[in-house]
């Protein structure tokens, strides 16, 4: 029912009322007049996938509006209170995946943070939120994505199950994701702002880790930066590594004077949101540390408007990149410009 203005209430009640008791999925993206309560309509039923957009839920009573067999639950573009929101989840007791998507959230006065909780939660999306505190429960939770969120502290408490952390253009001034990183696999963080020191001692642990990118990222401090020694000392099991952030004469230097090696790195993707000469270098002194890499992707940003300089600046990394390759045969390179 998308791209409709309005609906009458009266046969989209009907529509409801006839396939609730048989229904399994519901995308609803609709407005009437009058408004329906949905929860109201396709409570206590089999539905296991609702997906709600461009509504109002208020007035949530967990004891009443249960969806017991409701597996995945999305929310797009709904106006709805912190606490509803947390009721909507308690009366969802099987619920695995959860997606948040440009909400309007009310906050009480009493009420300063946001906090959900689910024992069968094991994927939670969240794009788009606002909000000071984010206190999230899910013992179960293994996948982890918030994405163009502006937050003064995120919360998870959980049993150690996460697997996946993706944080995509987050401003965040305190992030927590427990100590029990251990099953961590995958951590994409990309537009962020990171304390090196803080953000590895948070994923430290993962000595399962396999994928770790690092994405147009910027350093609290000026003199940081991503330390490769204890990358290689923490996450032995890496295969997949993608780093993309400004590169500093000195820290690089310091970088690959220290012995450490990617043995198990396959797949290595370098960028440069501007390129300079120290690129080549930082190039070269991976692909040494790297002995079983397999692919090299160079992803680049070339500017409309280029100077004669910066012309040169890629010219002279293209005929580095060419002659340091002959020694690489056995590595597939691909360059991906934008």
């Amino acid at each position: 029912m998308d791209d409709v203005d309005e609906f009458s209430a009266a046969p989209v009640i009907a529509w409801l009322m006839y396939t609730r008791e048989s229904l399994r999925q519901l995308h609803y993206n609709v407005r009437t007049s009058p408004t329906i309560n949905i929860l109201e309509k396709c409570g206590r039923q089999k539905l296991e996938v609702l997906n709600l957009s461009h509504n109002t839920i208020s007035g949530v009573e967990p004891s009443y509006q249960r969806f017991p067999c409701l597996k995945s639950l999305s929310l797009s573009h709904i106006s709805i209170s912190a606490l509803d929101l947390s009721y909507l989840l308690t009366a969802c007791p099987k619920v695995e995946s959860l997606t948040l998507l440009s909400l309007d959230i009310a906050m009480s006065d009493a009420q300063a943070s946001m906090e959900l909780n689910s024992g069968s939660l094991k994927d939670l999306s969240a794009e788009g939120i606002s909000l000071e505190k984010f206190m999230l429960e899910a013992d179960s939770l293994e996948k982890l994505q918030l994405k163009d969120c502006t937050l003064e502290c995120f919360e998870l408490a959980g049993k150690g199950t996460l697997k996946l952390l993706k944080i995509d253009d987050v401003s965040v001034i305190h992030l927590d994701i427990g100590e029990n990183t251990e099953n961590l696999e995958v951590v994409d963080v990309s537009n962020f702002t990171i304390m090196w020191t803080k953000f590895h001692n948070m994923i430290s642990k993962a000595s399962k880790l396999r994928g770790l990118r690092l994405w147009g990222v910027v350093f609290d401090d000026e003199d940081e930066m991503v330390d490769m020694e204890t990358i290689s000392t923490c996450f032995p099991q890496l295969t997949h590594l993608s780093l993309c952030y400004d590169l500093k004469e000195g820290s690089l230097q310091y970088s690959l004077q220290q012995s450490f090696e990617l043995k198990n790195v396959i797949m290595l993707e370098l960028g440069w949101t501007v390129i300079t000469d120290l690129f080549s270098q930082w190039v070269a002194g991976l692909l040494e540390r790297c002995p079983n890499l397999r692919k090299l992707i160079i992803n680049g940003v070339v500017s409309e408007a280029k100077s004669h300089e910066e012309c040169q600046v890629l010219a002279n990394f293209t005929t580095s990149i060419v002659s340091l390759m002959r020694k690489y045969l056995h590595v597939d390179v691909q360059f991906e410009y934008e």
